[in-house]
């Protein structure tokens, strides 16, 4: 079952795609945000093209764990999301995960303006990629 993650920003939408097994994630895309509705429409034509079978959206949750307004419009979308979609959909604290993508992307050499097109999808890519791994140490 595939497994796709999601860091959701105002303006972008990060997407990662695990493998056929979920073992690990990689990169998909970066959905440009329209309003909810054509949102969580594109999100579903990805499910739907990529047979997925559960959904990890990232929460973006202050340093001390608390919920922001930004926390406050993820979980917005996440009902959005759960009204026209029939898979499952988990919320993953998200915190650190652009500052470790933007960390890796300055160690590979990528320029600024690359990081810059990427980062969306490298967060979404950790944020799955976590969720992966605590689910196989789980089982």
């Amino acid at each position: 079952m595939r497994a796709l993650g999601l860091d959701v920003g105002d303006r972008r939408i990060g997407v990662a795609l695990s493998d056929p097994l979920g073992l690990t994630a990689q990169r998909l895309t970066v959905l440009e945000r329209r309003n909810v509705a054509a949102d969580v429409e594109a999100v579903g034509t990805l499910v739907q093209q990529h047979q997925v079978g559960v959904i990890i959206v990232g929460l973006p949750l202050m340093l001390s764990g608390a919920q922001g307004s930004q926390a406050k419009k993820v979980q917005g979308f996440v009902e959005a999301l759960r009204r026209r979609l029939p898979a499952p959909i988990h919320l993953i604290d998200e915190r650190m995960t652009t500052v470790q993508g933007e960390r890796a992307l300055v160690e590979t050499g990528a320029s600024r303006r690359k990081r810059k097109q990427v980062i969306d999808q490298v967060a979404a890519q950790l944020i799955l990629q976590q969720f992966l791994d605590t689910r196989r140490t789980d089982a």
